[in-house]
């Protein structure tokens, strides 16, 4: 079972670059920029398209070259797109182009993989609740899996016993070494409901045996966490991960483990432009606690997501109305829960930058910032997005702009109040600094909600 390659970068795919905050000479005039356009163009419109999401795809592909550029050109490695960050199919094929494989976790998202064009022997999938049929359907495409406990290895024991796959076969293990600030974004602690926990007792030692009684074993999977999580925590994890692959060699007296995924997890900066930590940092730790992966006797997966997407996109909606409550200025917008989900429930987790713009798209600049709550439309009090943010003061008609929202949010639509999903729609901007638009997802018609059964 050997790891293909990765493909060679489409025609659309960028040159080496740092990564997004780095595209373009500034970020915010770039946002700027896109804004205006977008309201010429009506793809934002007071009456028609009251909220919109918006995906630099140049920013993307800068982000795809900088994580290529941070390991060795010499290192086999596939990195995987967790599919989870942002599953629109035009995206995925956009990264598809740009040499990516992907990391899918649901039968929903492998779907999307394959529809965006995925060679079947470049999705990874990795998932805790695995069914038979979704199972059957991997091991039949050559799907790679990674096993997550147990049961389920010995259901893929069932399963291979009727027949032979080309998919590489690899476990998740929990290092158990803790967690990071975000418990929820933490998979590492020692109750962590995903891989198998080698701490426990006499699970290391049960696990060298699993993989001595089958030879078709050859991976090991790591996934620390993600947001919150510190470079020498991921880092550390993979250490670990790579620790006992050694081990599982040693007392085979045959090198069966040939290749790690380290998962992805790499945080993002929500607070500036500034893309930090660098997957350049990450390397530069992995080299630290786990040198054994540079010197060619692994193979390499990664699964990363939210850091290749996060400050590559921006959500923007318009203020319906403003109020003043308790002596608290509040404006009330068509962005809310349905498209912020993590940031409306756990504020303090996932705080996002704001800010403030005319009908025409231009920033707000005149005006002496006052603290203001900007709440969605959603039908419950804690809807908000910010609370007594700083911001120049928002009048109806005006937009707003929810920064380093590339990931998740838009695409992660949460349906309250059957709100329908607001178009996604992907950017460039050419040299001489026109934006070009193209459809990454359409606005939801009501219509659509209200379907007959059958």
């Amino acid at each position: 079972m050997t790891l293909p390659q990765p493909a060679a970068p489409g025609p659309d795919a960028a040159g080496p670059a740092a990564g997004p905050a780095e595209v373009g000479p500034d970020a915010a005039a770039r946002r700027e920029l896109v804004l205006r356009e977008a309201v010429r163009r009506r793809l934002l419109d007071p009456e028609d398209a009251l909220l919109a999401a918006f995906v630099d795809l140049d920013g993307v592909a800068a982000s795809v070259a900088a994580l290529r550029g941070a390991f060795p050109a010499e290192a086999d490695v596939l990195h995987a797109f967790a599919a989870k960050a942002n599953c629109l199919v035009p995206l995925l094929s956009r990264l598809r182009e740009l040499g990516m494989g992907c990391e899918v976790a649901s039968p929903g998202e492998l779907a999307q993989a394959l529809a965006a064009g995925f060679d079947p022997a470049r999705i990874v999938l990795d998932s805790p609740a695995k069914t038979r049929r979704e199972l059957v359907r991997a091991l039949e495409l050559g799907v790679a899996v990674n096993i997550d406990s147990w049961q389920e290895l010995d259901r893929v024991d069932d399963l291979l016993r009727a027949g032979t796959s080309a998919s590489r076969l690899g476990v998740r293990v929990n290092p158990q070494i803790g967690g990071g600030t975000i418990g929820a974004m933490s998979t590492a602690t020692p109750t962590s409901k995903f891989g198998i926990p080698l701490a426990d007792e006499g699970n290391a030692k049960r696990l060298v045996e699993a993989f001595r009684a089958r030879p078709w074993l050859s991976w090991i999977h790591v996934h620390v966490g993600s947001q919150g999580c510190p470079l020498d925590l991921l880092a550390e994890g993979v250490g670990r991960a790579v620790a006992f692959a050694e081990r599982v060699n040693a007392e085979l007296g045959r090198r069966q483990v040939t290749g790690i995924d380290l998962g992805g997890g790499l945080s993002v900066n929500f607070a500036d432009d500034t893309t930090a930590p660098t997957y350049a940092d990450y390397v530069g730790r992995l080299r630290a606690h786990a040198p054994e992966l540079f010197d060619g006797r692994y193979r390499v997966v990664t699964e990363f997501g939210r850091s290749l997407l996060a400050k590559n996109g921006f959500t923007a909606a318009y203020v319906e109305y403003t109020k003043v409550a308790g002596g608290r200025s509040i404006a009330i917008t068509h962005a809310g829960a349905q498209v912020a989900t993590r940031t409306v429930f756990m504020p303090d987790a996932w705080p996002l930058r704001i800010t403030a713009h005319h009908s025409s798209g231009a920033a707000k600049e005149s005006g002496e910032p006052v603290p203001q709550d900007v709440a969605g439309p959603c039908c419950f009090a804690g809807d908000l997005l910010a609370r007594a943010r700083p911001l120049p003061p928002l009048e109806p008609g005006d937009l707003v702009a929810l920064l380093d929202t590339g990931a998740y949010y838009a695409s992660t639509h949460f349906q309250y109040n059957s709100l329908p999903e607001p178009a996604v729609h992907g950017f460039t901007v050419d040299a001489g600094g026109a934006v070009h638009f193209e459809p990454l997802r359409r606005a939801q018609p009501v219509e659509e909600l209200i379907r007959p059964v059958g």
